[in-house]
């Protein structure tokens, strides 16, 4: 979506589409949410959830789904108009909500993943947030395959050119792949630094006047996408000075030049990957202490390689390995991971749109290792894709999933680091799990085992989901 300005509009197709922007400072501007006609693979999510009801015709929305091939023709031409319009001022919104950060645009696009796919959303948002400056180590799984479909990709770039670095790795590896990441853009932006802070010196012609601007650089916070566009500005100028520069340093900062401002490395993968065969890696890039962001995308259950039960398969679901129903409780990662009390650890869903912006923001501005596990929707749990984020609101209303955020930086303020922000459970377990196939078909063929694996699963879901209420009421500091 985007909001510009009515001029804009010269020269738009027939069928163009758009109202007036609403808002704190929108006055006399225009609003656009454009469809990609060619590219919708017909899930109906958006329709499914979209709020704004016609108040005249029933059952109509302010987008609906219809017949594509009548609309393919004049849609294609509103599309690549609706792609060369001005992307929206940033003055106008506040990045850090989730209306703002829909206005950011995305640099992870047409995926070719499941219709209806729990994880891109996620996949998106990170792309929105920190697209511009993100290095991303992606674990083998669905994300690899719909990320490297080679020879296309989803993952591109701003009109400027800047977008983020995308590489694949192996289920085992793929933690120490970004520690990797980590480490060598942190040497690389030490040694540009380092070189030049000798540079400051230089007194060749090029470079006369031009030791404030040289500090400056070195001297920037980078701790919000405002500075952060700003140092973009300083450096592209010392770039115009340093290719003049008669030092022998110049060279080597031109070739470096742009790790002077701040990248943020991203490390993506599955549950299969972080709870099971990558988990020693993780682990051990999570104690490094160095700052790295996970995404977990957590679908419960290998869902690329043909749903076999993973450590993050909750009790009672069906799955290879699994056919019985899991005996087992679903392993607690965040809990694992809170335990060290310094990494930045936060349980995110569709269901709560606004906590999973803040918590990406969050990790982000974390200077330390920060863990986001997203509850992921999967066409392997047996489900109405269309319909999906209802299940990821039951699954918070069982208490199943868990929605807080553990801030270590809140520690430091005398505050308890743990915020709980899912409300008491309003239905069991089993309210939530018996509507999704990967549950019923338990009932079907064993429903002995099923009932039983139920009330257990019922019995361990309360009390994880009261374990975390405890701890986030406990008061917390050196006075207590």
């Amino acid at each position: 979506m985007k909001i510009y300005d009515e001029k804009e509009l010269d020269g738009a197709p027939e069928t163009f589409k758009s109202c007036a922007a609403k808002g704190k400072g929108m006055e006399g501007k225009l609003y656009t949410l454009q469809v990609a006609t060619e590219d919708c693979t017909g899930c109906g999510a958006c329709v499914h959830n979209c709020p704004a009801k016609s108040k005249t015709e029933e059952g109509r929305k302010a987008i609906n789904m219809a017949p594509q091939p009548p609309l393919r023709e004049a849609e294609s031409k509103n599309f690549e108009f609706f792609l060369n319009l001005p992307d929206t001022d940033p003055a106008l919104f506040n990045r850090a909500t989730l209306k703002g950060s829909q206005l950011l645009p995305p640099m992870f696009e047409f995926s070719g993943a499941c219709a209806g796919c729990g994880e891109t959303p996620f996949v998106k948002l990170c792309s929105q947030l920190f697209g511009d400056r993100m290095l991303v180590a992606n674990a083998t799984g669905c994300s690899s395959i719909y990320g490297g479909n080679l020879p296309t990709t989803p993952w591109t770039k701003r009109k400027d050119g800047l977008g983020p670095a995308w590489s694949n790795s192996l289920f085992e590896d793929n933690a120490e792949f970004g520690y990797g990441m980590r480490l060598a853009v942190d040497k690389t932006s030490a040694y540009v630094r380092e070189l030049l802070t000798k540079n400051i010196a230089c007194d060749c012609p090029a470079c006369k006047g031009t030791a404030e601007l040289k500090q400056q650089i070195l001297d920037a916070a980078q701790d919000s996408q405002d500075a952060i566009e700003e140092q973009r500005a300083r450096v592209a100028e010392l770039q115009t000075i340093i290719e003049k520069c008669s030092d022998e340093t110049a060279k080597t900062i031109l070739v470096n030049i742009h790790y002077l401002v701040n990248k943020s490395v991203w490390i993506h993968g599955g549950d299969g990957w972080a709870y099971d065969i990558g988990y020693g890696g993780l682990d051990h890039v999570l104690a490094s202490g160095e700052n790295v962001n996970v995404l977990v995308l957590d679908t419960e259950v290998y869902s690329n390689t043909g749903g076999q039960a993973s450590k993050a398969t909750p009790m009672g679901a069906v799955a290879q390995f699994a056919a019985g129903g899991k005996t087992q409780p679903k392993k607690d990662l965040g809990m694992i991971a809170m335990s060290y009390g310094n990494i930045y650890v936060a349980k995110v869903a569709l269901s709560n749109p606004a906590q999973v912006v803040k918590a990406f923001l969050e990790a982000d501005a974390y200077d330390g290792p920060s863990l986001i596990i997203a509850y992921t929707h999967c066409i392997a749990h047996g489900i109405d894709m269309a319909s999906a984020v209802e299940g990821c609101k039951e699954a918070v209303a069982s208490g199943h999933w868990q929605l807080y955020r553990y801030d270590p930086r809140r520690a430091a303020e005398g505050k308890n680091p743990l915020q709980l922000e899912s409300k008491d459970p309003t239905i069991s377990f089993s309210d939530y799990a018996l509507k999704q196939n990967r549950y019923k078909v338990l009932k079907k063929v064993n429903p002995e085992a099923a009932e039983a694996l139920m009330a257990e699963a019922n019995k361990v879901t309360a009390e994880r989901y009261d374990m975390y209420k405890k701890l986030a009421a406990m008061p917390f500091g050196e006075d207590e």
